[in-house]
């Protein structure tokens, strides 16, 4: 059977063996404590719920236009107004299946063939498979604690000192996260303006995925969608509603961008796509409401206690993690005071400790190997009892 070459380059996810193999144990009768998937243990809220199944009730289950139903564009738009104080046109918002139907839409509309995107390594895997998917190459930027494992300014013009002039006519985006997977830190303010800035004076795209913004610890949020939405701007931003609205299997995200670019992205989901889920889509007029607000409040709240009880925690039991992350749900953890090979770390916990997390080797090549990462989307009590095992193990 002759496949696509581009099958050669997308790396699975390891995770996914770990979770058979945890699958496996359970099946067995052992009882494991997962920390390795990155999705909230909480529910889609209540008020979401309640909306979808009024419009499955009422029949409500076609197609809406390919960029979303034009109230929950206008939601969205109101949203960033009300949280942010920035003016985003609602004709400019494009809801998505997923914020990974939104990257794919992105590079879709950027990526030609030898092009090249920038990137942090470690950094969401699933990037540069979509940069890949469409003829692309992205371009890995070893990031660490120096930067708080961030992509900044500095370490792109350090990229652009030591590139060839072929290698940076190449370069078509950069793309960075704040908050991040899987090391759950920030560009500040400033950083990203630096960013934007470098990008408006090279001609380079800038995309940002703010997927973990509303998940933010004792630090002013902020968006990239201040920097303008004229096509002067070349800036694309990225939220869903997975994350911090607890929605992930509804598939439902967004993108903010400017005239030429939406275009562009209507006539791919047009095709590609056609709608995003209609009763999803309902379910999210009722994200923004005041009573969501409350819950995910309340929900925001117990994620930062649970990264202020577990990130001491596995600190004391060797693990380090040089920076504090201030959003997302996740733990960074450089694990050599235990061997030189996570995957192998990972799965020695899994089966002698019952404790399942992610190697590595799921975010990048700089220092895979060397690092691992704990979800903390499980309530205290249970990071407790992993942590009491890993203790015993340990």
């Amino acid at each position: 059977m002759s496949l696509a070459d581009r099958n050669q380059h997308i790396a699975p996810f390891y995770v996914m063996d770990l979770l058979a193999r945890a699958k496996q144990l359970e099946a067995e009768g052992r009882d494991i404590v997962h920390l390795e998937i990155g999705e909230p243990d909480f529910s889609a809220p209540q008020p979401v719920v309640e909306a979808m199944r009024d419009a499955l009730a009422q029949g409500i289950t076609h197609y809406t236009p390919a960029l979303g139903l034009p109230e929950l564009r206008a939601a969205i738009a109101d949203f960033y107004q009300r949280r942010y104080g920035v003016d985003v046109p609602a004709a400019q918002v494009a809801v998505t299946p997923g914020a990974s139907g939104a990257l794919q839409l992105i590079c879709g509309a950027l990526i030609n063939a030898g092009d090249r995107v920038l990137m942090a390594d470690p950094g969401y895997p699933c990037n540069r498979h979509f940069v890949r998917l469409f003829g692309g190459r992205e371009w890995s930027v070893p990031v660490g604690p120096e930067s708080r494992y961030q992509l900044t300014a500095a370490e792109i013009r350090a990229v652009i000192k030591g590139a060839s002039a072929a290698e940076l006519a190449q370069i078509k985006a950069v793309f960075v996260a704040s908050p991040s997977n899987p090391t759950g830190t920030l560009l500040s303010q400033g950083e990203l303006a630096d960013i934007h800035a470098l990008c408006q004076e090279r001609g380079w795209w800038l995309v940002v995925d703010e997927i973990y913004n509303g998940l933010i610890y004792q630090v002013q949020e902020h968006t990239a969608a201040g920097y303008g939405l004229d096509d002067e701007s070349r800036t694309a931003v990225v939220n869903s509603f997975s994350k911090y609205f607890g929605m992930t299997g509804l598939r439902l995200g967004w993108c903010v961008l400017p005239n030429t670019l939406c275009n562009a992205v209507e006539r791919q989901a047009q095709n590609l796509f056609l709608s995003p889920s209609t009763p999803a889509q309902y379910g999210a007029l009722q994200a923004f409401s005041g009573e969501t607000a409350a819950i995910l409040e309340s929900r925001r709240q117990a994620f930062e206690a649970r990264r202020d009880y577990l990130l001491p925690a596995i600190r004391e039991l060797g693990f380090d993690v040089p920076v504090e992350p201030q959003g997302a749900f996740y733990l960074y953890a450089d694990s050599t005071a235990f061997g030189e090979d996570s995957f192998a770390l990972c799965e020695m916990l899994l089966d002698q400790a019952g404790v399942a997390l992610t190697p590595g080797l799921d975010f990048g090549e700089h220092r895979n190997r060397q690092h691992l990462r704990f979800a903390y989307t499980r309530e205290i009590p249970v990071l407790e009892e992993a942590v009491a095992r890993l203790r015993r193990y340990l």
